[in-house]
């Protein structure tokens, strides 16, 4: 009897110990989670029924509270002038849009190739919707027929056919 005692103590006092579980609960925040993705795609911006770009990219995140849009997995960017000639093409790793101003930043491995045949070479490029510039702080290297230019910081037209490049670093100068 004592030990039957005993046995039912200890197995009174094992269930009451057991902790019991619980669900856990995962909380997602939503403006972490993109409204909308999309992979391999290709987009055209117009304005007025002219073509002002064209953009082809690996994956595109669109974050429509915060009113931006991720671009990643590389991009290429055919971009056009007023009268729907092309003046230049920019490549690079992964770019940032805001959705609001259609402002464009693009970062690593910065290529832009004018149809003029200067090439510029950065790591990140900010493209303003309104003055249609480009502007960097970044480190530049500009290449021509006629020069290497090397510097910190740089403002152009879309096409490098007006450029300055702040700060320059090196200059080097082609007889082509």
């Amino acid at each position: 009897m004592k030990r039957i005692c005993i046995v039912l103590l200890v197995s009174l006092a094992a269930f009451g110990c057991e902790e019991k579980l619980k669900p856990s609960v995962v909380t997602l925040d939503q403006t972490a989670i993109p409204s909308q993705e999309s992979w391999n795609s290709t987009v055209t911006f117009s304005d007025s029924a002219k073509v002002k770009a064209v953009l082809w990219v690996g994956h595109i995140a669109v974050y429509s509270a915060q009113q931006y849009t991720l671009l990643s997995d590389s991009l290429h960017v055919d971009f056009f002038d007023e009268l729907e000639y092309h003046t230049s093409v920019l490549t690079a790793q992964r770019g940032r849009v805001n959705d609001r101003t259609q402002d464009f930043t693009a970062y690593e491995n910065v290529v832009v190739n004018s149809d003029s045949g200067v090439v510029l070479r950065t790591d990140s490029l900010f493209w303003n919707n309104t003055t249609r510039k480009i502007q960097t702080n970044a480190f530049v290297e500009i290449v021509s027929s006629t020069e290497r230019i090397m510097g910190h910081g740089l403002i152009s037209d879309q096409g490098l056919k007006n450029y300055k490049i702040f700060r320059v670093t090196g200059r080097i100068v082609t007889n082509e």
